[in-house]
């Protein structure tokens, strides 16, 4: 075998390995991955089911719903859709209606999003990117341009 077949052969072993390495990688990431969805999206359908995603808008008014074993249902709007979530557990100390929310979960069949994470405002000025994102393209927006 000369130097330069040698060299190549090296080359080409460790393109392999890399490329092994960035598969396995993307493989176990795979399930992480959560993509974010306003109301609009969810009820246009198009998700598969079982898939992890991130619902954000606000919380509508009126639709906050107590219930036994620190189980909570609300809905979720971007002032065009509207989308019911239940979560159980606690919620954050800022969550109240009519104040931006991200939410963390799966769709349900039955078209009820069940969430296992639910992230509120930290200031008055403060709207998730997304969400914000979200409301100036169905042109509700409210905040500074």
């Amino acid at each position: 075998m000369t130097r330069k077949q040698r060299r190549l052969t090296m080359i080409a072993a460790a393109g392999s390995v890399l490329a092994v390495a960035v598969g396995l990688i993307l493989f176990a990431l795979n399930d992480r991955i959560v993509f974010f969805q306003s109301p609009s999206d969810i009820v246009a359908g198009g998700l598969p089911d079982g898939q992890r995603i991130r619902l954000g808008g606000l919380v509508a008014e009126g639709s906050v719903q107590r219930g036994e074993n620190a189980q909570v249902r609300f809905s979720v709007t971007d002032t065009v859709e509207t989308v019911d979530v239940v979560y159980v557990g606690l919620l954050p100390d800022l969550f109240r209606e009519g104040q931006g929310v991200v939410t963390e979960g799966v769709i349900t069949p039955d078209g009820i999003f069940r969430a296992d994470n639910v992230l509120a405002k930290h200031d008055e000025n403060y709207m998730p990117k997304e969400v914000a994102d979200a409301l100036k393209g169905k042109g509700v927006w409210q905040g500074e341009q």
